[in-house]
């Protein structure tokens, strides 16, 4: 019925950091299968006062237009305090760009990287449901596009565009079949107007991978990989043909313009010149 000794020293408290418990594991430990009074525990919160001696400070965590006050541990790491902003946020750590005159360091508590009271911490990155609504299909993005340009002024009614259409269908311009898409043809298209109301063929060398635009002046032969885009349009009142640009350069004035195309050849012009003609 004697006691073991030592059976009255009461386990010491053990000191906490900002993560839980700390210190020797062996402190204040009871002999073996004798009981022991447990340290109270003191809960950690990055909301609170300081507590148990941690010292906090104040952020302002500023993610999305939302600003959020913080009261941190100084000697958490960045790892921690993007744990605290997944919880406020529901943005994951691993998604998190955490900036405090630069990116911040995980690995690095906050007072290392001379975080003060008042500190802003700005927050870039999107949760997973955000990443998802924008990561729509390629089709329903390109739908998107193309219903945003509809709201724009036609093409076609534009005043540098109508005094080229105005003048009507050229009297030799080739025959169109609406509703049909067709390969090139083996010989230039032609009878159409460019820009300044004159007659313009396009040829297809497709053996020098070239684009020949012939006039009646000249006719510039053009590498197929100096074409940056090619835009085009139906003409209203004249569904079966469009007006087309071949974009040369980085502004609006390298656009060469040809007008009166035969809707069935559109997009076979497209995917020949931006680099798809092998399908043809």
């Amino acid at each position: 019925g004697a006691e073991e000794p030592g059976m009255e020293a009461e386990a010491q408290e053990l000191p906490l950091g900002c993560g839980g418990a700390g210190g020797s594991p062996a402190a204040g430990r009871s002999p073996e299968g004798e009981e022991r009074r447990e340290p109270p525990q003191a809960s950690v919160s990055n909301g609170g006062d300081e507590d148990g001696g941690r010292e906090l400070v104040e952020l302002k965590v500023i993610w999305n237009k939302n600003k959020y006050d913080v009261k941190f541990c100084l000697d958490s790491t960045g790892a921690e305090l993007k744990q605290k902003i997944h919880s406020l946020t529901g943005l994951p750590p691993a998604m998190q760009k955490v900036m405090f005159k630069g990116l911040l360091p995980e690995d690095k508590t906050l007072r290392e990287i001379k975080v003060t009271n008042g500190a802003k911490i700005m927050v870039v990155g999107s949760t997973i449901n955000d990443v998802l609504a924008v990561n729509t299909p390629k089709e329903a993005a390109q739908q998107e596009v193309k219903a945003e340009e509809n709201k724009k002024e036609p093409l076609c009614r534009q005043k540098q565009h109508r005094k080229v259409l105005d003048k009507g269908k050229p009297d030799d311009v080739m025959p169109s079949v609406k509703g049909v898409q067709e390969r090139l043809p083996t010989v230039p298209l032609s009878g159409m107007y460019n820009k300044s109301g004159g007659k313009v063929r396009l040829t297809f060398k497709l053996e020098q991978d070239q684009l020949w635009i012939g006039t009646k002046e000249r006719t510039e032969k053009l590498p197929m990989g100096s074409i940056k885009n090619v835009v085009s349009e139906p003409i209203e009142g004249h569904e079966d043909y469009h007006m087309m640009a071949f974009q040369l350069g980085p502004t609006e004035a390298s656009y060469y313009w040809v007008y009166w195309v035969p809707t069935q050849y559109v997009d076979a012009i497209k995917d020949t010149v931006l680099g798809k003609w092998q399908y043809f």
